[in-house]
């Protein structure tokens, strides 16, 4: 079974899936960084993959992916930094990244690395759930590699249950229709995830977006599966305290 669904039967509710940019802060602290989410309590790693144009992505993150790249980020040496990493990370790890990323890296070859290394899903927002179905779907489903993708709160009803079949792993909800980092009141939402929550959808739900502490969290968790963190951590690796001293202290503030 793969990992993400190993999780989500073992865990209904408060799953914590961060996300942390490869080769952010330094080049080769990817690995650390993971190391430091699993020993401080996350029940998921998100990966992303460092891009130029970064289209979902807000300030924040767009600057870390920045920064990776000056520091030397690539993809192939992204998958040379993760070889051997399930002798020590046993938490479910997906890749957040662009399709043309995926493109020029060869979409086959990507899908086998991913699985040889120890992947468990790919997040790629800019790829429509129908032009997966019909050209990329046989290729994962042949690896056991999940595909996430992305609904907001304008997503049609009839739209989400067309994502959601197409889905695997779980269906990221996106609090809002902005990119990542915007500070908007997330309880703002609460109709929008109730609404989700009723339709009783095949996949488990994740928000993502705007959750930035405890109080959001919670929030974000009254009506799915937990939530995903990602501007608000890469802001606390920024604080100049050491990577595991950052990340020990930035979980425990939005679990505690």
């Amino acid at each position: 079974m793969n990992r993400i669904d190993q999780l989500f039967s073992k865990k209904k509710d408060h799953i914590l899936n961060v996300y942390c940019t490869a080769g952010f802060p330094a080049l080769h602290d990817t690995r650390r960084v993971m190391k430091a989410l699993q020993a401080h309590g996350a029940d998921m790693i998100e990966l992303g993959i460092p891009f130029s144009d970064p289209l979902a992505d807000g300030p924040v993150i767009q600057q870390s992916s920045k920064q990776a790249l000056d520091n030397g980020m690539t993809l192939k040496l992204l998958f040379e930094q993760l070889k051997d990493f399930r002798d020590e990370i046993h938490l479910p790890v997906l890749l957040m990244g662009y399709l043309n990323v995926v493109m020029q890296y060869g979409a086959e070859k990507f899908v086998q690395d991913c699985v040889q290394t120890g992947i468990d899903g790919v997040i790629l927002p800019d790829l429509p759930a129908d032009e997966y179905k019909t050209v990329y779907e046989p290729l994962f489903k042949k690896h056991g590699l999940h595909a996430v993708f992305l609904i907001t709160p304008e997503t049609s009803e009839e739209r989400v249950r067309v994502i959601d079949a197409a889905s695997s792993g779980f269906l990221y909800m996106v609090s809002s229709s902005s990119t990542t980092g915007r500070n908007k009141d997330i309880s703002m939402q609460e109709n929008y995830f109730k609404r989700i929550h009723q339709m009783q959808l095949k996949n488990p739900t994740l928000v993502g977006f705007g959750i930035r502490d405890h109080e959001s969290f919670e929030q974000a968790c009254k009506y799915t599966n937990g939530a995903i963190i990602g501007t608000a951590y890469i802001q606390a690796l920024q604080s100049g305290d050491d990577v595991d001293m950052a990340t020990k202290k930035f979980i425990e503030r939005i679990i505690t």
